[in-house]
């Protein structure tokens, strides 16, 4: 009885996000503001989000069009916490507006186009390893409190849908907040990141040579998921996986937030 209760309070939940999606987003492209019946018109999903790029396995960086190797050589030099890295797009003019849009905009409307577009990419990559389950990086307590909602579980619920992956939710937990990371000297974003986070004791039985997938909406220096994918580490995860909508390139990562 439990049971159909919840299915019935989840149905008259989605629903309502559905109305609100409508209400916020008009039947006009989020980009060009042209008339769509969805969220981005045709012409300007394939001039932006129409290209796939060559990109690290490990951590999405972009690669030359002349490199022929798996990994960057950053990755190389010194191996991420993280496993592999699919992303959708980069972090860049104009799409990023979308993003902007999403976290500081509260258009969540916009978040089963960036899972959907997150999701095209996982199929594209050949030799993908499936994740058992989906944890989003979780938000501070007083920034979730000031924002009302957690952008990456925003993504995560309709991609889990998508992926055909469990959603835990609440596998893990922000400690404390800590400063945005745009605000934080580049050789101390590490430290800035220490023990934030930990994975709940109740869902700790979950990992031990579990496959996770750590989705969030932009990376940019790849700090936040790693200090996240080392806590899945250290409870006992065998693989992690970061499913990400946006990278942010290299060359742009002084002038962008990062997340």
């Amino acid at each position: 009885m439990r049971t159909a209760t919840r299915h019935r309070l989840d149905a008259a939940w989605q629903s309502l996000r559905l109305w609100l999606g409508a209400a916020v987003l008009p039947a006009q492209c989020a980009l060009c503001g042209m008339g769509c019946p969805e969220v981005l018109c045709p012409p300007c999903r394939a001039q932006y989000l129409g290209h796939r790029r060559g990109r690290c396995r490990q951590c999405a960086n972009p690669l030359a069009d002349t490199e022929v190797a798996l990994l960057c050589g950053r990755c190389l030099r010194r191996r991420p916490a993280y496993d592999a890295t699919v992303t959708a797009f980069d972090y860049a003019a104009p799409v990023d507006q979308l993003l902007l849009q999403l976290k500081f905009g509260a258009r969540l409307a916009l978040a089963p186009l960036f899972a959907q577009l997150l999701c095209e990419a996982v199929r594209q990559q050949p030799d993908w390893e499936r994740p058992q389950l989906l944890c989003p990086v979780p938000l501070g307590p007083a920034r979730l409190a000031e924002r009302g909602f957690n952008q990456a579980l925003e993504i995560a619920r309709p991609l889990a849908r998508l992926l055909q992956i469990p959603l835990q939710p609440r596998l893990a937990q922000r400690l404390r907040d800590t400063r945005a990371q745009s605000s934080v000297a580049p050789q101390e974003r590490q430290a800035n990141l220490a023990q934030a986070f930990a994975i709940a004791p109740e869902h700790a039985p979950l990992l031990p040579g579990c496959h996770v997938g750590i989705v969030d909406d932009v990376m940019s220096s790849g700090h936040t998921v790693n200090a996240l994918a080392a806590a899945c580490k250290r409870a006992g995860a065998a693989r992690v996986s970061i499913l990400v909508a946006a990278r942010t390139p290299p060359r742009q990562l002084a002038d962008r937030l990062d997340y």
